[in-house]
């Protein structure tokens, strides 16, 4: 078995569309894709990020790396991975950003991982994740 991540990239209209569709439609799509990966055995972790305007960016430019509200100017740059940090603020995973270790010339962007408490309890896709994550340990 290998791991992969599947990495959403949105454009403009891609958003656009997003954000006309009902909170409810789109919790039922993803519920049923969840719940297929859940069902295959094949989900190891999901988890969609705020919305980059939240971001930060850290740049390895110059000699001390510098700090700016997100996202990316260009959208060309390629995403490489990521690291997850449980901490108790952004400014504490800045912290972390700015002593990693990185290639000069490169960014990190940060970015809050909603909690599955954030999503509608009482939605039947929100109670089959929250008892998969709570039957993974992951809760």
């Amino acid at each position: 078995m290998a791991k992969y991540m599947l990495i959403m990239r949105n454009t403009d209209e891609s958003l656009a569309t997003m954000v006309n569709t009902p909170f409810d439609e789109m919790l039922e799509s993803v519920g049923r894709f969840n719940d297929e990966l859940i069902q295959a055995g094949v989900l190891v972790a999901a988890e969609g990020l705020e919305d980059a305007a939240n971001s930060v960016v850290v740049d390895y430019s110059g000699e001390v790396p510098v700090v700016t509200d997100g996202p990316y100017g260009e959208t060309k740059e390629l995403f490489g991975g990521f690291y997850l940090l449980d901490v108790a603020t952004k400014e504490e995973a800045v912290e972390w950003a700015k002593r990693m270790p990185a290639i000069p010339g490169s960014k990190a962007e940060i970015r809050r991982v909603p909690s599955i408490d954030e999503f509608p309890q009482d939605n039947k896709w929100v109670v089959i994740e929250r008892a998969w994550r709570e039957r993974t340990g992951q809760l």
